[in-house]
């Protein structure tokens, strides 16, 4: 289903959103409350150093508080156990790609396949992650993994999204001005936190 046709939808389903950070899931959590009984799910051991992961962490989950207070809502967040060193192990064979290639790719499958597994086992009618809303990432890429999945997880239907469409991002950018918002400055993982780190010295 796309978010085109959640207007559709009779009653209100369940959905697990698989979120990155604060900033993301902040513009999707008011796009979807109206028809979706939302479950958050924040996996992401992807981010490097701990103290990065800690910090997008405990915005996420402070910004759900916020929400739900805002908007008389209940939805609920799931944090999973961060698995820093073994992620980077996952990834030191596709080090030398660029930002943007195979290593994303990786990134972004392992991670919405770990939340799409949960959904699966929890018996959500739906599935989809807010990175969509990214001006950095490839929507239809994200889609195409989340078709992918879909296929091996009869139960739970994968919501296609662009959520940067029809102003998106500028809504989320408002949001996060509205609420002094944490936003990072890389994408997450180590290997873009070292170019990250290399931009910002020749800037100085």
């Amino acid at each position: 289903m796309s978010i085109e046709e959640i207007s559709k939808i009779e009653g209100k389903k369940s959905i697990l959103i698989h979120a990155c950070c604060a900033p993301c899931v902040c513009w999707p959590l008011e796009f979807l409350n109206e028809k979706f009984e939302i479950t958050v799910m924040y996996n992401n051991s992807n981010i490097y150093p701990e103290t990065e992961y800690i910090i997008r962490r405990d915005e996420a989950v402070k910004y759900v508080e916020i929400f739900n207070k805002a908007h008389n809502a209940n939805v609920k967040i799931i944090v999973t156990d961060y698995k820093g060193l073994e992620y980077i192990n996952k990834l030191s064979i596709l080090k030398d790609e660029p930002e943007g290639g195979k290593r994303c790719l990786f990134c972004y499958s392992t991670r919405m396949a770990e939340a799409y597994d949960y959904a699966e086992k929890n018996n959500f009618d739906y599935f989809t992650t807010v990175m969509t809303i990214s001006r950095q990432k490839d929507s239809q890429i994200l889609n195409q993994i989340g078709k992918s999945l879909e296929i091996h997880h009869p139960k739970t239907k994968y919501l296609y999204s662009d959520f940067k469409k029809k102003q998106g991002m500028d809504k989320a950018v408002k949001i996060q001005k509205e609420c002094n918002m944490y936003r990072q400055q890389y994408c997450g993982c180590i290997y873009s936190y070292q170019e990250y780190l290399i931009k910002k010295s020749k800037q100085q």
